[in-house]
């Protein structure tokens, strides 16, 4: 028996990197996926995911849809409900960053950071506790970021939108326990994607690599697997937590 058989999933920000990843490691285990994808240089690599998932023998939709505005994530909701007619599981994967000093950041550079990480965490997620709630059970994860927890230079706007998941996911958790809904984060520390293919090979790289105890990079599909957990029934008595998947990087 799959872990998810039967089981619908949502998964945000899902064409590439650690979202295909989890789409495909859910979907693997008998979820029905649907995930948003934003930009229209997106569009292929949507459809060639949806194509992977639904040769998995389970049913996947691909919808553009920016999980940073409200009224999308609404439509983006009631469409899957239309579609699949439940939504089990919600990943809130979408996420960006801009890097800079503090003394070079603008305005609209921070608040493109907060609107994509942070409050897309509240857009979905006040969509899912609906159906959720009515369905009397369900499970939400958000994807934090080990800089979220230890903080780094450059890098406070994300730092500060990751961090704010972790006490929205400790918040919710308290809110909807009694209602058989669990809230969980991630916390992954340097996974090989596109974002962080800078840092693997540019100066410095082996310096780098010594702080992290394990000595690598970690891979998207590890952190799929720590969501898979935290989907599945084998995690049903934990909830606000926050894994850390760095390699130890915050030890």
């Amino acid at each position: 028996m799959k872990l998810l058989a039967n089981k619908t999933a949502i998964v945000t920000g899902a064409a590439r990197g650690i979202g295909e990843a989890i789409a495909l490691k859910l979907a693997q285990q008998g979820a029905n996926i649907a995930f948003t994808f934003v930009s229209d240089s997106s569009a292929e690599k949507a459809a060639a995911l949806q194509t992977k998932l639904t040769e998995l023998g389970v049913q996947a939709k691909a919808y553009q849809s920016n999980a940073g505005d409200f009224a999308q994530c609404e439509t983006f909701v009631n469409d899957v409900l239309k579609t699949f007619g439940a939504i089990d599981i919600c990943v809130n994967n979408a996420g960006i960053s801009k890097d800079n000093l503090l003394l070079r950041m603008t305005e609209q550079q921070w608040d493109e950071v907060m609107d994509i990480n942070l409050k897309s965490i509240f857009n979905m997620t006040k969509q899912v506790i609906r159906p959720m709630m009515k369905a009397k059970g369900g499970s939400i994860i958000n994807m934090s970021s080990i800089i979220g927890v230890r903080g780094n230079a450059g890098q406070s706007s994300y730092a500060a939108s990751k961090a704010g998941i972790i006490g929205f996911t400790k918040s919710i958790a308290l809110e909807l326990g009694s209602r058989n809904i669990r809230c969980n984060a991630i916390a992954p520390g340097f996974i090989e994607t596109d974002m962080t293919h800078y840092l693997k090979e540019g100066a410095g790289a082996d310096d780098f690599l010594k702080k992290i105890p394990l000595g690598r990079f970690g891979r998207a599909e590890e952190i799929a697997d720590t969501t898979l957990f935290l989907a599945s029934d084998l995690s049903t008595y934990i909830t606000g937590q926050v894994i850390s998947a760095c390699g130890g990087l915050n030890i």
